[in-house]
């Protein structure tokens, strides 16, 4: 396997991910057997690097994410997003309380103290103009709850708005 610095980030990462999507289970049936089967096949092979949300399955894939890692937390890196389980148009939904909510009830399912890539799970433009949702982001680094954050995004206008916020540490394109 091969690895890379996460841009400025202390994370050395491996070129190959593995998304957590499809074992969540709201793509259709799935087996949480053969789920951390393929789970523990990618650690083997030497994937560090692991996204989820947590919307996936309702937070199942953080789930089977914490079962797969556990007692490795500090060599395996996880990314999971957040705010796709509410009215993404809602300023509020972005807020610190509501963040705070979501970071934690991730925490619990991830069986972790902190996530190492928090991201926001494409909200809408207004929101990544408005800029308050990387200052909630930046109280929780500060707080320990995350290591870094990112943004999840589904135009080149939207990853262009993000990058001008200096503390945005990735950027997620969907393809699928």
């Amino acid at each position: 396997m091969k690895y890379r610095q996460l841009g400025n980030t202390d994370m050395r990462i491996s070129e190959i991910s593995f998304g957590t999507w499809a074992i969540g289970g709201s793509w259709g049936s799935t087996d949480d057997d053969t789920s951390l089967e393929a789970l523990a096949r990618a650690i083997d092979a030497g994937v560090n690097f692991f996204d989820t949300a947590d919307v996936y399955g309702d937070g199942h894939a953080e789930e089977l994410l914490a079962k797969a890692t556990k007692g490795r937390e500090d060599e395996i890196y996880v990314a999971t997003k957040f705010c796709r389980a509410a009215d993404i148009h809602d300023p509020a939904v972005y807020r610190y309380e509501s963040v705070r909510a979501f970071c934690e009830a991730s925490l619990r399912r991830l069986g972790r103290e902190r996530i190492d890539l928090y991201q926001v799970h494409c909200p809408p433009m207004e929101i990544l103009r408005g800029g308050e949702v990387f200052e909630v982001l930046d109280k929780l680094r500060a707080e320990g709850k995350i290591r870094e954050y990112g943004v999840s995004v589904e135009s080149v206008e939207e990853g262009l708005v993000s990058l001008g916020y200096p503390n945005v540490k990735g950027l997620q394109f969907i393809y699928n």
